[in-house]
């Protein structure tokens, strides 16, 4: 049983150091699309007042 408890504790910090990793890269990715999506939106927005439309909160347009 003590081979079996110095296994673990040998494969414990892998473990450990794996699922920060996991952790951090989840948040890099949801952050990029995050912000690729409000990216969009702002790009969207861009175009609609380039139109001369404006949009209001309700999501009805309007001729401005």
């Amino acid at each position: 049983m003590n081979t079996f408890w110095t296994a673990v504790a040998a494969l414990v910090p892998s473990i450990g150091v794996g699922a920060i990793f996991y952790f951090a890269m989840r948040f890099v990715v949801r952050a990029d699309r995050n912000e690729r999506a409000n990216l969009a939106e702002l790009d969207r927005l861009d175009a609609q007042a380039r139109e001369g439309r404006s949009e209001t909160p309700t999501g009805t347009a309007t001729t401005a």
